[in-house]
């Protein structure tokens, strides 16, 4: 049983990348947010604190406790405003990395991307007007991980994946002023 908040939130694994908070929602999430709520969305997509309490150095930013902070990050994901706060690695330098994409019907897309969602290998899952309409990122140990991960979910669903392999990366910061 956790004895303090910073228990029962895991925070993201130490990185020089920092992390990403994947916002899902944020469109329909927008008018309920808090002051604080804005303020960790939007200040804190990059250079997240890799220290041994980093919601408590958010929060000493911010001016409010660590609890307030993991508070604040917990109602956003039950809410659906976010559904990951983690690290970003960049391609290859930690593990491996695979581009997916499948096509899903318009009438399971929504239980297809549920079902891709709920693994923690997976990031970066988007919807797209195209044949392959459901595109994500697989990460893992390494490249049998990542197809152990492929193969269930192409076993769950009944669906192929298209898998693109990494030729060249690229570096695209996606951090950016999510309100005027």
């Amino acid at each position: 049983m956790p004895t303090s908040p910073a228990e029962s939130f895991s925070p993201p694994a130490p990185t020089a990348s920092g992390f990403d908070a994947r916002v899902d929602g944020t469109a329909e999430c927008a008018p309920a947010l808090s002051a604080l709520e804005r303020r960790l969305l939007d200040e804190f997509q990059r250079d997240f604190p890799l220290v041994p309490a980093p919601f408590a150095e958010i929060g000493s930013r911010l001016g409010v406790s660590e609890a307030e902070v993991i508070s604040a990050l917990e109602d956003l994901e039950t809410r659906g405003c976010i559904s990951r706060v983690g690290p970003v690695f960049a391609p290859r330098r930690v593990g491996y990395s695979l581009l997916a994409a499948m096509s899903v019907p318009a009438a399971r897309l929504d239980a297809v991307a549920a079902l891709v969602n709920a693994y923690p290998e997976v990031n970066h899952n988007y919807e797209r007007e195209h044949a392959y309409n459901l595109w994500f990122v697989v990460t893992g140990n390494d490249e049998q991980r990542v197809e152990r991960t492929l193969g269930e979910i192409e076993r769950r669903t009944g669906l192929k994946a298209l898998r693109l392999p990494l030729e060249r990366a690229y570096h695209i910061d996606l951090g950016f002023p999510l309100w005027p």
